[in-house]
C-alpha cells in the first residue's frame, strides 16, 4: 500500500463488487469455543489477573462475550445478478478467549512452538481453528457526502488492546453477543456498522448513509478478523458532525482526533503516506484504499477497470515519493 508492506491479509474481496446486506448471510452456534489444555490455562491467568486488578481498584479489561469465527465463505454467486453471496459461521466466545491467542502468539508452547508459527505463518488463515479466531470488527471508511471528505479517526491512548494511538477507520466495532444477537438469534453485520456510526461518529438511524460491504480482511498482526464497509454520508458535512461531536457522543472517548481528507485518491493516498507506517493500524491502510477503489467504480457506473484509476494514481505517487527521498 503506497509502497508499505501492511499486515492487512484481504481474505476476499477487492472493492469492486460490494456484498449486498440480503447476500450476507450470519450463522451463529449457540456453544463455546474450545481450547487446547495449555491455551486454557493461559486464559485461565488472563482472568485471575484481572479479577485480581478489578478487586484492587486498578485499570482492567472488562470481558464481554463475543463471537468465534468458524468459517467464512465467499465461494457462491446469485443466480442472475453473480453478485457475490457470503456465509458467516460463528459460535460463542468472550474477550478473554481473545485475549488468550492474541497475547500469546509468539509465546512458546510446551511442544516448542508458538502459535503464530502453528496456525498462521506460511498458512492460509481461513484454516485457522475457531479458538484463534475470538474477535470480529466491523471497519468502517466514511464519507461526507455534500463536501466529499474522507475521515480518519485517530483511536486514544486509552483504548484497551494494541491499537491505541494510532489512525484507524472512520469508525470501529467488535462484535459483541450482548449488542448484535437479536432475538431470534439473528447477527447483522451492517446494524453493527450503523451502530458503530452512532456510538462514534453521531450518525443516526434518521441520516441517509449509503452503506456497502467491500470485504473481509484479517490483521496477521494480532489476528483478528475484519468486514471492510464504506458509507457515504450523503446530506452531511464535516462541518456538521464536528458540530454534533461538540454536543456529545456515546463513545467519544476512543478517538482523541479525526482528520477530515478530500476524498480522491491523490488526497487520501497522500495523507496515507505523510503519516509514518507505525502510526496506523495493520488493516486502516487497505479498508481506505479499497473505499477509493469503490468509489472509482461507482463513478463508472460499475466498471471494475475503475479500480486502475486508484492503482495509476498510486504509482505515481510511489514514484515521486522515492525520487524526493533520494535526492
Amino acid at each position: 500500500m503506497v509502497g508499505r508492506q501492511t499486515d492487512c491479509h484481504v481474505v476476499d474481496g477487492d472493492g469492486t463488487r460490494p456484498i449486498d446486506e440480503e447476500n450476507m448471510r450470519v450463522s451463529y452456534r449457540p456453544g463455546r469455543v474450545r481450547f487446547p489444555d495449555e491455551i486454557g490455562r493461559w486464559r485461565r491467568e488472563i482472568e485471575e489477573e484481572e479479577t485480581r486488578k478489578e478487586a484492587a481498584g486498578e485499570r482492567f479489561r472488562w470481558n464481554n462475550p463475543r463471537f468465534a469465527v468458524e468459517r467464512l465463505d465467499i465461494a457462491a454467486r446469485t443466480h442472475t445478478a453473480e453478485k457475490p453471496v457470503a456465509t458467516l459461521v460463528l459460535c460463542d466466545a468472550d474477550y478473554y478467549d481473545f485475549l488468550a491467542t492474541s497475547l500469546n502468539l509468539d509465546r512458546v508452547q510446551q511442544d516448542g512452538q508458538t502459535l503464530r508459527e502453528q496456525y498462521l505463518d506460511g498458512k492460509d488463515p481461513l484454516d485457522a481453528p475457531a479458538f484463534m479466531s475470538c474477535s470480529l470488527g466491523v471497519n468502517v471508511a466514511v464519507e461526507t457526502g455534500r463536501d466529499n471528505k474522507m475521515l480518519f479517526s485517530h483511536r486514544s491512548s486509552r483504548v484497551a488492546g494494541p491499537h491505541g494511538s494510532r489512525w484507524n477507520s472512520s469508525a470501529n466495532e467488535g462484535l459483541a453477543r450482548n449488542h448484535d444477537l437479536q432475538a431470534d438469534g439473528r447477527v447483522s453485520l451492517h446494524a453493527v456498522a450503523r451502530r458503530a456510526m452512532r456510538e462514534e461518529l453521531a450518525v443516526h438511524a434518521s441520516d441517509e448513509v449509503d452503506l456497502e460491504l467491500l470485504c473481509f480482511g484479517l490483521d496477521l498482526r494480532n489476528n483478528q478478523w475484519a468486514a471492510f464497509f464504506r458509507a457515504v454520508l450523503t446530506d452531511l458535512t464535516e462541518e456538521d458532525l464536528r458540530t454534533r461531536w461538540s454536543r456529545g457522543i456515546e463513545d467519544k472517548w476512543e478517538h482523541d482526533r479525526h482528520a477530515f481528507v478530500p476524498a480522491d485518491p491523490e488526497n487520501v493516498l497522500r495523507f496515507m503516506l505523510d503519516e509514518p507506517e507505525e502510526r496506523w493500524t495493520p488493516c486502516a491502510p487497505a479498508l481506505f484504499y479499497l473505499a477509493l477503489v469503490r468509489a472509482a467504480v461507482r463513478r463508472r457506473d460499475g466498471d471494475p477497470d475503475g479500480r486502475f484509476e486508484v492503482e495509476a494514481i498510486e504509482r505515481r505517487m510511489v514514484r515521486e515519493w522515492e525520487a524526493a527521498k533520494s535526492l
